[in-house]
């Protein structure tokens, strides 16, 4: 018999879902359906979408992770996936753009995150379908003191991940099915498979978001805008990423790459304070240069209101400093004067 397999939110927990699979015995006939999540948090979101696009009969349900990159909302998750899928990031978005807000057959309903009780999938909102911030919000003004799956009393059984429900699935009354069951944080994966309804389940090989957060903390800072930060949001930044525990204290948080992204952090200051010295420098070239030329020469010129300040005796250090108020302005002003300043370190 032609089966409906349905798995809770992988987060690309690639290796624990091939273990899933074997587990259930999943045939080529069986119909494979995601409920969503397949990216962020863990170590292979391009296996997993590879897996799910490469083979037939298969459905993935979009999830308020995939809908955040197809709308271009990045936190920490989103950044790391951005760099895992590296060149195949874009290709893999669009691909995301496709995917259905809901699946539906004649056993079984999936859903990422909930549904209205008594509204059929066509008809529900994509904000609540997914998850995102906004059908969240909505939920709760509609059920302050509860959940919606609370209130479900439609016949059909209805299946949905986003909210981990610990290590176990959520199972209600036969026909309320939560798989979420934490895989990416070290817990469990989780699949249904219908019309049978039964449950399989496997352990996660580690506690996998806490380990990328980690990882990945300096590469995802090597992309950050530092040269078009402000001074005050630069300060700021290096603060609030530089890693505060004690090695002494907690050996696991005093790890090579935290060690690596202080000694990082600690170049990106040295070289913001560099900049930030070089603007009596920048005053004295400003007035060299405004004393060189014609009066046409200064209009043309790509730095004109600064020398036109100069020529004026109205140019001084506190002045450019409010000018230049971001690495970017203050390197650009230094090339557009023939000085050189460093771009930002990578």
């Amino acid at each position: 018999m032609r089966r409906t397999v349905i798995v809770g939110d992988i987060h690309g927990c690639f290796d624990e879902l091939l273990e899933l699979l074997e587990k259930v015995d999943l045939r080529p006939d069986d119909l494979l359906v995601s409920v969503g999540d397949l990216v962020d948090r863990g170590p292979a979101p391009g296996e997993v979408v590879r897996f799910f696009r490469e083979r037939p009969n298969s459905v993935v349900v979009m999830g308020n992770h995939e809908r955040k990159h197809v709308r271009g909302i990045f936190s920490y998750a989103q950044e790391i996936t951005r760099l895992q899928l590296g060149d195949g990031y874009a290709e893999t978005v669009h691909w995301m753009r496709t995917l259905p807000y809901y699946f539906e057959n004649e056993h079984v309903r999936v859903v990422h995150a909930a549904m209205l009780p008594g509204v059929p999938p066509a008809d529900q909102k994509e904000e609540i379908l997914c998850g995102s911030t906004g059908g969240r919000r909505e939920l709760t003004e509609l059920f302050p003191d509860g959940h919606w799956h609370d209130h479900y009393t439609d016949a059909k059984p209805v299946v949905f991940g986003h909210h981990v429900t610990g290590r176990e699935p959520m199972i209600r009354d036969g026909r309320i099915f939560g798989l979420d069951t934490g895989a990416c944080h070290g817990w469990n994966l989780t699949a249904l498979c219908v019309p049978g309804f039964t449950v399989h389940s496997v352990r996660a090989h580690a506690d996998h978001w806490s380990i990328a957060k980690r990882q990945w903390q300096l590469p995802v800072l090597k992309t950050k805008p530092w040269r078009d930060l402000t001074w005050q949001e630069l300060a700021e930044a290096i603060v609030r990423f530089s890693p505060v525990a004690d090695p002494v204290a907690d050996p696991v948080a005093g790890s090579v790459p935290d060690a690596a992204v202080r000694g990082w952090l600690e170049t990106v200051e040295k070289w913001a304070a560099d900049l930030r010295s070089s603007l009596p420098a920048l005053v004295a070239a400003a007035h060299h240069v405004a004393g060189e030329l014609t009066m046409d020469e200064l209009r043309r010129h790509p730095a004109a209101k600064y020398l036109f300040q100069a020529r004026d005796g109205r140019l001084d250090q506190a002045g450019l400093a409010r000018r230049c108020s971001t690495p970017g302005r203050t390197i650009d002003l230094a090339a557009a004067l023939g000085l050189v300043l460093p771009e930002p370190p990578t």
